[in-house]
């Protein structure tokens, strides 16, 4: 019998949907313990019955006064772009032509895009990020550093080559063909590794012909299991260039909808200037949402509606979107997201941003059956948050009577510094 090892703190986590149920999604144990056997999730129970129990001599690590969480899930970010965060400002298209292609360029080395992937998934850990879709550059060398430093530490992660054979600087220039080639290779040799996902990345569709397009959504649709990711209506300016480009085209969603890029594991980033029609189509096509808050605000980019997209149907995730995105903390982020929902005339709850960064998002990404709460047997990604962290982090949670306004202080408050460790398969893999 392989051994089991008893996590002990404050365990919570999420047994429903807060957009549905409320308070009642959220089973908080306070003298909680979790069961992890093999790698994965055995039980969680109140610790005080331990005695009694048949798990009584089992190993314990104590977290007590500490959060036990399922490990947060960052749905749309850029690894190459780590260097470049905080560069100062400006609209997406010159930063992009400024900074992105600039930075991405040096990873046609292959040891600076290892050096460079291995920073990039430690600072997920961490800031407590356990689950990732992540985007690489156009050198397929990126994709296998991303995915080496992933697999070093057995991390649940997707990443893709990007595509791009159109209005880009020659050196980071593909064609429809190699593009394809490219990606087909990482898939065969990459795919369903480990606890590694592909994922089809052409960057966005000004940067892809009509023929390097239709290949993604065949290379999307032709293999199975893996994604697709890529961005749409994020800047005004870069949708006014898609209407110039794709003339034929009923709107810059209709695109990627025409060369059969949507559908269940097709996750978009951005999603701002979206009309009734396009939202639609994205909620019946099983398609994502990525909710990128700290970039939308940094670049200037616009609002997103958290709220209409959940009433639509729309599968939503959280996300940094390092490094236009200004914070590897998805505490961060979701704080930001809530201001955005605060600016958009709504209100989102700390119990509805939890879900977001924990269950939401795996049920979005579709591994839900896998990560995202602490069920038995699921895969025991968590991380431990520590309410002392700061000073007023520590005032403001002993003022607290409730879990929602806990999660709150977390949320508005809170950092890496909260992070005290991350596991993944119930193994440290960061410790403060």
């Amino acid at each position: 019998m392989s051994e089991t090892t008893l996590f002990l703190g404050t365990v919570v986590h999420c047994i429903g949907d807060p957009w549905d149920t409320g308070a009642a999604a959220i089973q908080v144990i306070d003298n909680g313990y979790l069961a992890v056997s093999n790698g994965l999730v055995t039980a969680v129970g109140d610790a005080s019955t331990l005695q009694t129990s048949e798990l009584c001599d089992c190993k314990q690590i104590d977290y007590r006064g500490n959060y036990i969480v399922p490990g947060f899930i960052d749905g749309h970010l850029h690894y190459p772009q780590t260097e470049m965060m905080a560069s100062f400002g400006s609209q997406l298209l010159e930063w992009l032509e400024k900074y992105t292609f600039p930075a991405e360029a040096k990873f046609s080395d292959q040891a600076y895009a290892q050096n460079a992937a291995n920073f990039f998934v430690k600072e997920l850990l961490r800031n407590g990020t356990t689950s990732a879709l992540v985007y690489a550059t156009v050198h397929e060398q990126s994709v296998d550093a991303i995915f080496n430093a992933a697999s070093e530490v057995n991390m649940r992660l997707a990443s893709g080559k990007v595509m791009m054979d159109r209005h880009c600087p020659e050196n980071l220039r593909d064609t429809a063909a190699s593009g394809y080639e490219s990606s087909q290779r990482l898939i065969e040799r990459w795919h369903g590794k480990n606890r590694l996902t592909y994922a089809v990345t052409p960057r966005f569709a000004p940067t892809s012909t009509d023929e390097q397009l239709k290949l993604a959504g065949q290379l999307f649709n032709d293999n199975e299991g893996v994604y697709l990711q890529s961005h749409v209506a994020e800047n005004k300016a870069e949708i006014a260039w898609v209407a110039e480009l794709f003339p034929w085209s009923r709107s810059y969603l209709d695109v990627y909808d025409h060369f059969g890029m949507l559908g269940e594991r097709a996750v978009y980033g951005h999603c701002i200037y979206l009309d009734d029609t396009d939202l639609q189509r994205l909620s019946s096509s099983n398609s994502v949402a990525a909710f990128c808050p700290t970039s939308n605000l940094f670049l200037g980019s616009g609002l997103f509606d958290l709220m209409g997209a959940r009433e639509r149907g729309i599968n939503t995730v959280l996300a940094t979107d390092v490094g236009g995105g200004t914070s590897f903390s998805m505490l961060r982020t979701a704080d930001e997201a809530y201001k955005v929902t605060q600016l958009a005339g709504n209100t989102v709850t700390p119990l509805q941003l939890f879900y977001e960064m924990t269950m939401g998002g795996a049920k979005a990404l579709t591994i839900d059956h896998q990560v995202g709460n602490f069920s038995q047997g699921k895969e025991a990604d968590f991380v431990v948050l520590d309410p002392k962290a700061t000073a007023v982090l520590e005032q403001r949670i002993d003022l607290a009577n409730t879990i929602e306004e806990v999660l709150f202080a977390l949320i508005v408050l809170g950092d890496d510094r909260c992070t005290r460790a991350t596991h993944l398969m119930g193994e440290v893999v960061y410790t403060r």
